[in-house]
């Protein structure tokens, strides 16, 4: 064992054990989120050197990075999984290789500070790997190894100079691609610093020394901030520089600070034993629990093993806690100068990337400092290892079932909606999806609906929440009214005159609105801004013709919404033969909706085909389950009597049928 733990291939395996346990699970059930569909859209449809004007203007160092990652990678959800592996792996290594050059005595400590940065809990953002590749990951490794290369050039005399270029090289790339790690270099110093006071005792001296060696990095890091004032200057608005913007409160940045340090340097390491108390006994929770167990009992022996000759230095504790501080609340600066939350198990925690590195050497120097007892700080380390690894397990189930939701909504897109006509604009209220916005889902809808696209084409859908959108990218619902967007490099050229409007609510079925189904009076009193659209909405736009699903589109299992979906479709097209076929297969297998709303085709289906007995116990149920369908039940009866069947008798049935359900106006 022994001999195996100092060998050269023991930190590797180690790291790649413990990325497997906390990542590896859902690597091929996790999918695309957030920007990574643009991003995507774009690498399949356009290329990699796309990216050269997409970014030209915008984030101008991050053209190398997305090229050359978008070059080797292809745009397939499973594929940038599985890369995202690979890049949390040299990550974790170019940590444990700058602080093993930092600290090379302190094996053990370093060690245990690497595998924590590994599972880093208060990070969620892993599977969203086609952005954060190659908008944060792939520069902070660039940014670790510059750490690494100054440490090595100040313990290797000989190739100062030729490490001191390669530090400042890697060191320029990882800070201009992007702002997420501007407050991180005054790390660098202190980093310095800890080496040069090995030698120089006396702290003036040693502090004079270090600022000089630190010479060349901080001129860097001063054109960086000339840069980023000029950069924001022009007009980049991905968001406002709040704080600098607006009078400092002094007790704004305390608590700032002390939420950083609490959130990324505390509280989430013990999360997930939050999080799993609120969701027992729900297998994901159980699986969770069993994770951290399996993860305890595997790193115990490893640990146990490595720490016999971990002795305990009073110095490097103060160091690992004062600089992992230090690092946590540099680590909040740009994103707290932006105005921007930093708030776990949500999308703002992408911020705890610049706080990974302080918060692990802070929980290391705590645990130290605290803990003497040499086989009870080990226990602590494992545990925290294990705890680590089962949040992100945790958050692997929660991208699982956001990529599982995606999926089943992009085929009742297709199940309701097989092609569109170019051009077509869809408004919506929101999708309840976790991971992804409006324009997010713009990606999918082209990769859906236009699989033909190619340069020079103009982008023919686009996707918006009238609520976030209306008076801004939707200037307004007004008939006639231009709508342009620019994806990056491609232009949507949209008219409200072209619309379907849509409604996904979180318990039931996607459907298409229809003014002339009377859907603005039979929502008005369930849906909001988006009835003010429903006017606009045409389904003729919806066409036939099948399209090839991508290749990333996995069918789901049949549900309800197998059924509803195509039944809609069906009664556009006046179907009613085939909507009673659907009802009939639906009823076999025991599916019902779970909004009674969805039963409005197959009443229609069954009163326009004569079937009024049936017709009129669908509606009497879905009205017994929620008055608020009556207004749809009684469109339903009313267009049955103005082009339903004819003859006394049916004249009958549908004449009571609207007095029964009180449709008289």
């Amino acid at each position: 064992m022994q001999k195996f733990i100092t060998s050269k291939v023991f930190v590797p395996l180690l790291f790649s054990a413990l990325i497997l346990l906390a990542y590896g699970w859902f690597v091929p059930f996790t999918g695309f989120y957030w920007d990574d569909w643009v991003f995507a859209w774009i690498g399949n449809f356009l290329g990699p050197a796309e990216f050269f004007p997409a970014f030209i203007g915008i984030r101008p160092f991050l053209i190398p990075i997305f090229f050359v990652t978008t070059s080797l990678v292809p745009a397939i959800p499973v594929y940038w999984q599985i890369f995202a592996l690979i890049i949390r792996l040299l990550a974790g290594l170019s940590a444990w290789f700058a602080l093993n050059r930092i600290w090379p005595t302190r094996k053990g400590p370093v060690l245990v500070a690497s595998l924590l940065f590994l599972i880093f809990p208060a990070y969620s953002q892993h599977w969203v790997a086609y952005t954060h590749i190659n908008q944060e990951w792939v520069a902070f490794i660039l940014y670790l190894l510059s750490f690494g290369l100054t440490a090595s050039a100040l313990r290797n005399p000989d190739k100062f100079k030729s490490l001191t270029v390669f530090a400042l090289v890697l060191f320029f790339e990882g800070l201009f691609a992007t702002e997420y790690f501007f407050g991180m270099e005054p790390l660098r110093f202190l980093f310095i610093w800890v080496i040069v006071s090995e030698d120089i005792k006396e702290w003036r001296s040693g502090l004079m020394r270090s600022l000089k060696i630190w010479s060349p990095y901080l001129l860097i890091w001063l054109v960086n901030a000339v840069w980023l004032a000029y950069y924001y200057s022009l007009g980049y608005n991905s968001y406002d520089l709040e704080v600098l913007s607006e009078p400092l409160s002094p007790l704004g940045p305390l608590l700032a600070v002390g939420e950083a340090v609490w959130k990324a340097g505390l509280y989430s390491w013990f999360q997930v034993l939050e999080l799993s108390a609120k969701s027992l006994p729900a297998p994901s929770t159980v699986l969770t629990l069993g994770i951290i167990g399996l993860t305890f009992v595997a790193f115990l022996p490893l640990l146990n093993k490595i720490s016999e000759t971990w002795p305990f230095s009073r110095t490097t504790t103060i160091q690992f806690a004062l600089i992992g501080l230090i690092g946590i609340i540099l680590g909040r600066v740009p994103s707290y100068a932006a105005g921007l939350p930093f708030r776990l198990q949500s999308s703002f925690d992408r911020f705890a990337i610049s706080m990974m590195l302080g918060g692990s050497l802070f929980i290391v120097g705590l645990v130290e400092w605290l803990i003497r007892n040499p086989r009870i700080r080990i226990y602590a380390y494992v545990l925290l290892i294990a705890l680590g690894t089962g949040q992100q397990f945790f958050n692997g189930n929660i991208f699982r079932r956001d990529w599982e939701r995606q999926q089943e909504i992009f085929w009742q897109f297709k199940w309701r909606i097989p092609s569109l006509a170019p051009d077509t604009l869809i408004l919506t209220d929101e999708i309840a999806v976790d991971y992804e916005s409006d324009l997010s889902l713009v990606g999918p809808i082209n990769w859906i609906y236009d699989p033909d696209f190619k340069r020079g084409d103009d982008l023919h859908y686009l996707l918006l929440y009238i609520n976030s959108r209306l008076g801004g990218t939707l200037p307004s619902l007004e008939p006639d009214t231009e709508v342009p967007y620019l994806l990056r490099t491609v232009n949507f050229r949209g008219n409200t005159s072209r619309v379907i409007v849509i409604h996904m609510p979180e318990n039931g079925c996607l459907r298409v609105l229809d003014p002339s189904l009377g859907d603005e009076e039979t929502y008005r009193n369930r849906l909001k801004r988006v009835v003010e659209a429903i006017p606009l909405s045409d389904p003729s736009l919806i066409r036939e013709e099948q399209v090839e699903p991508p290749v990333f589109l996995s069918e789901p299992d049949i549900s309800w919404c197998y059924y509803y979906t195509r039944a809609e479709l069906a009664r556009q097209l006046k179907d009613w033969d085939r909507i009673l076929s659907l009802q009939a297969e639906a009823n076999t297998k025991g599916y019902e909706p779970a909004d009674p709303f969805e039963w409005l085709p197959f009443i229609e289906a069954n009163a326009m085909t004569g079937e009024f007995a049936k017709a009129i116990d669908l509606s009497e149920n879905a009205i017994k389950t929620d008055g608020g369908v009556r207004v749809g039940v009684c469109k339903v009866w009313e267009r049955v009597q103005a082009q339903g069947p004819a003859g006394g008798e049916a004249e009958t049935q549908i004449s009571q049928a609207l007095t029964g359900f009180r449709c008289a106006r």
